[in-house]
């Protein structure tokens, strides 16, 4: 396999569902804060650096958890657990993918740049919160939904307090479908000693994740309903809230695949919250 086909596969081209569950919420707050006529290309520099820092996040991700990797049938043949690419290999890409991100965002106001740099730290420092931080899904919801703040300041220079209401939100939403991912690694997770939602949730790990699809879609379309929208907006609502219902039944038995595929259907709940911002603006 080439070098470029390794780099590729460390920073997951091959599985975008880690790529659209950060740009959904982006491409919302975008909307939001715009009131739904968010400027093209402010649209094409937030999607595309989006991608960017979430390739840069796996690179990051697979160098800090190299070792715990190795024990973990799911992850043991990444190419820099395997041992096919170098540790500084990894560190190199996840830098120039930083770098061109940044060069992205030049033409944005100096709040935006600033909040740029919050995000890489906590993108940075995510992978090492799970040795010692009971949810570090908590903290996935952070760097998963930085963008929302960014995209307030890009559009209006500020970022008010709903923004960061939405960015609460969007750490619920996290913490559900990260728990749901971890409920597929949870035996091997305890062998080696990672923290994670699933274990710390323990038996009421169901019930943690349908309470955190509650709290997210509640705070979410609270802070719709402020911003004036309505109707299409509370249908994408509803629509999500009964994806959130379907999660229940493929997890609620905990089996590993049913799991993850709750974890990946999360692209289409995001997707329905989305389209109601959208549709609302447009046809509200």
């Amino acid at each position: 396999m080439s070098k470029l086909a390794l780099y590729l596969r460390l920073v997951r081209a091959d599985k975008p569902i880690g790529i659209l569950l950060l740009l959904w919420p982006t491409l919302w707050a975008l909307w939001m804060a715009s009131g739904g006529k968010p400027n093209p290309m402010v649209v094409a520099i937030f999607v595309v650096g989006t991608a960017l820092m979430r390739s840069a996040g796996c690179a990051i991700n697979d160098y800090a958890d190299r070792d715990f990797d190795l024990h973990v049938k799911r992850t043991a043949e990444r190419p820099l657990t395997s041992g096919r690419i170098k540790g500084w290999e990894a560190l190199m890409v996840a830098l120039v993918l930083a770098l061109v991100s940044f060069l992205l965002i030049l033409p944005l106001n100096a709040l935006t740049k600033e909040l740029s740099v919050v995000a890489v730290v906590v993108a940075g420092t995510y992978p090492y919160f799970k040795r010692f931080f009971a949810i570090p899904q908590a903290y996935l919801g952070i760097a998963f939904g930085f963008g929302i703040p960014m995209a307030f300041a890009a559009v209006t220079g500020a970022v008010p307090a709903i923004a960061w209401w939405l960015l609460v939100a969007n750490i619920f939403w996290a913490v559900a479908y990260d728990t749901e991912y971890a409920m597929v690694d949870r035996d091997d997770d305890l062998k080696i000693g990672i923290k994670t939602s699933a274990i710390t949730f323990g038996r009421y790990d169901v019930a943690a994740v349908m309470l955190c699809y509650a709290a997210a879609l509640l705070i979410d379309l609270a802070c719709g309903w402020l911003l004036g929208l309505r109707w299409w907006f509370v249908a994408g609502m509803a629509v999500a809230a009964g994806m959130a219902v379907y999660h229940y039944f493929l997890i609620r038995d905990r089996d590993r695949m049913r799991c993850f595929a709750a974890f990946r259907h999360n692209n289409w709940l995001g997707a329905a919250v989305f389209i109601g911002v959208a549709l609302d603006y447009a046809l509200g």
